[in-house]
């Protein structure tokens, strides 16, 4: 999962994220990575129109948006 983090740094790929939110509930979010860190990253979300901090802990799953999925 980290390299398809990194690599979408680069190529400024969106990416469907399933997260572990505080409330422990899991959230599908659309995200532009902007960051990797060892432990979390930093990322545009597309739902709370904001940059937000995600840990890698809490990331269930990643992959690229595909066609007919919009953010």
């Amino acid at each position: 999962m980290n390299g398809l983090l990194s690599k979408s740094v680069s190529t400024k790929q969106k990416l469907i994220i399933f997260y572990i939110d505080s409330e422990n509930q899991v959230t599908q979010r659309f995200v532009r990575v902007l960051e990797v860190h060892d432990d979390h990253i930093l990322a545009y979300c597309y739902y709370r129109k904001k940059v937000r901090t995600f840990k890698l802990d809490n990331i269930l799953s990643a992959g690229p948006i595909r066609n007919g999925v919009s953010a």
